[in-house]
């Protein structure tokens, strides 16, 4: 496209100097030309007022010599016989005696071609009637005076202007060129899975909107991507509450070879299931665009909490395991769709279950503000000496020290408090184990506000997920 355009330009400044050069030139030939001959009329009528007072030979003779053209050897006199005065003929003479004639025949000035020139005769009338005829030499070179400069200055700028219009129509076709090589190169890089290439939004405006248009296919295919992969893993991780009440109905089966069987399943399951999820969330950079909430979405997180902890309770009898929900007496609503708070609250339990002891209690506590909603998860396990580190480990996939973890269930449950303006906090209970804190904003649209909000802001900068 860069050399077409080039070609086009080229072309079409060539047309248009040679249509303005051209009739230029003949057109300062031709002023040259009227120049010389105007010149030489001016030097033939300075003879008129001699040739009417005296047709005397010596004092035209001294007339032709002291005159301009005469004294350069270009003028010549021709006067007829009168009565016994016979003709003279002055000067340096190169027109012939026919041309003289039809001069005085004529009546009217007149131009001969002669050796090296032109001759200009100009006819005169004398005081008897007679017409006498002055000749002036225009050379060639006079007539030709300025016109080769010319012609070289007119070619001179005809070359600039063509070579100038080849520079900038390169210019321009780079201008345009680059834009949509560098377009068809990130289009390429999309192509392989290259998902950070983007493209600057500069150049043309056409090139910069499709620049733009490209730019915002891309993120859009990212987005698509983190969605199908964080749903993959949720899905994935979801599995972990079946699977878990597998694991425990497998461990009270007792002995034998069926019971051991069914236990080696199911942990082989657990571990398909990790590495299902680890690979769906190695495939990209973690970020916390996982849980979208549509307008007017929502649920009743008293329900909710009601029905699992309905589910959970009763492995809990079975493990010897105290619990206890508190504030679900009334409807919550909360901005949040049902199916993810009921897999953050599976993610938080199955935690309980997966990493403390049987027999340690738990419960669930719901704290109703105007402006938050606070769902608190607290164990009498160990607790967690670090609870930093734990959220990082979620950030960085590292496990968290357990065996088939996946560093997941905080994660999902960051992302949902995260979807609302909210924030995760892990902390110690009052049962002696760990106290995980859901906060989760009522209205999405508003910035958190205060002091301690804007703690669990810069929390967030650093920190994703928990061990599972």
């Amino acid at each position: 496209m860069r050399w077409a355009l080039v070609k086009v330009c080229l072309a079409v400044t060539t047309m248009v100097v040679a249509a303005f050069a051209i009739p230029l030139g003949l057109v300062i030939q031709e002023m040259a030309r009227d120049r010389a001959f105007s010149a030489a009329e001016r030097h033939a009528a300075g003879m008129g007022p001699t040739l009417s007072i005296t047709t005397d030979r010596d004092q035209l003779t001294r007339a032709v010599a002291t005159s301009e053209a005469g004294g350069d050897g270009r003028m010549a006199v021709y006067v007829p016989a009168v009565g016994r005065t016979p003709a003279l003929k002055i000067g340096d003479r190169r027109a012939t005696a026919r041309d003289v004639e039809a001069t005085r025949a004529q009546g009217r000035a007149r131009t001969a071609g002669v050796p090296g020139g032109s001759a200009l005769l100009q006819p005169f009338g004398l005081g008897s009637g007679e017409i006498a005829v002055v000749e002036i030499f225009v050379p060639e070179s006079e007539v030709s005076n300025g016109v080769t400069t010319a012609w070289l200055v007119l070619a001179g700028v005809g070359v600039a202007l063509i070579i100038g219009s080849v520079a900038v129509a390169d210019r321009l076709g780079v201008r345009m060129v680059q834009p949509a090589r560098r377009l068809v190169g990130a289009a390429h890089d999309l192509g392989e899975g290259k998902l950070g290439a983007r493209v600057p939004e500069d150049g043309p405006t056409e090139l910069r909107l499709a620049a733009v248009a490209f730019n915002s296919m891309a993120d859009q295919v990212v987005q698509l991507l983190s969605n199908e992969r964080e749903l993959a893993a949720d899905l994935s991780h979801r599995l972990r509450t079946p699977l878990t009440v597998l694991r425990l109905n497998a461990a009270s089966l007792g002995d034998g070879p069926a019971a051991e069987q069914t236990r080696v399943a199911v942990e082989r399951l657990e571990r398909e299931v990790d590495t299902i999820i680890r690979t769906a969330r190695d495939a990209k950079p973690q970020t916390a665009a996982g849980v979208h909430i549509g307008p007017g979405a929502g649920c009743d997180a008293a329900e909710v909490i009601r029905e699992r902890m309905g589910f959970w309770s009763a492995l809990a009898e079975d493990e010897g395991r105290e619990a206890r929900v508190a504030g679900v007496d009334r409807p919550v609503w909360i901005p949040v769709a049902r199916a993810e708070l009921v897999a953050a609250l599976d993610a938080l339990l199955g935690n309980v279950f997966r990493h403390t002891r049987e027999g340690s209690a738990f419960a669930v506590d719901v704290h109703s503000g105007e402006d938050a909603v606070i769902v608190l998860v607290s164990d009498a396990g160990g607790g967690i000496a670090d609870p930093q580190a734990a959220l990082a480990r979620g950030n960085s996939g590292a496990s968290a020290g357990s065996t088939g973890s996946t560093g997941l269930g905080l994660d999902i449950v960051r992302r949902l408090a995260e979807s609302t303006g909210g924030d995760v906090r892990i902390g110690s209970s009052m049962l002696g184990g760990t106290e995980v804190r859901l906060w989760i904003q009522r209205d999405p649209r508003r910035s958190p506000v205060g002091g301690r909000r804007r703690g669990a802001v810069r929390r967030r900068k650093r920190v994703s997920a928990g061990p599972e």
